[in-house]
């Protein structure tokens, strides 16, 4: 079957004002801004290590132990809804400490939503463009 093609944007959508503030708040490094966007039983995942993390504690630590070693930069550059999921194409920069550029690319990340607050998470390749 073929695909349909994605709208550009879901400007409307109000789980995309949540993304966004999410990322903001995450590029500032408001970890506690970031966390009451999430579900209490969150499930996030920990690439490095390739685990799901679950609940809020245990992405705090995550993040907390992942800014002592790296500097990532999210920028969303379109939304698109998938059913119940929402996926959010964004460019990932990753710094060492001292500023060195380790990795630059853009990737997918797929959330669902419990009501207001963001479920689950999850990383993958970037879209095809269409």
């Amino acid at each position: 079957m073929p695909r349909l093609p994605r709208p550009p944007r879901l400007l409307s959508d109000p789980r995309v004002a949540v993304l966004r503030s999410a990322y903001d708040a995450f590029n500032r490094r408001d970890v506690e801004a970031v966390l009451a966007l999430l579900a209490p039983d969150v499930e996030w995942p920990n690439v490095l290590e390739q685990t799901i993390l679950r609940g809020r504690d245990a992405v705090r630590e995550y993040w907390l132990r992942q800014f002592r070693e790296i500097d990532p930069r999210v920028e969303p550059l379109r939304f698109v809804a998938e059913g119940e999921r929402l996926v959010a194409e964004v460019r990932q920069i990753v710094r060492d400490p001292g500023g060195r550029v380790l990795s630059e690319r853009t990737v997918a990340h797929v959330y669902t939503f419990n009501g207001p607050l963001i479920a689950t998470m999850r990383v993958g390749p970037a879209p095809a463009a269409d």
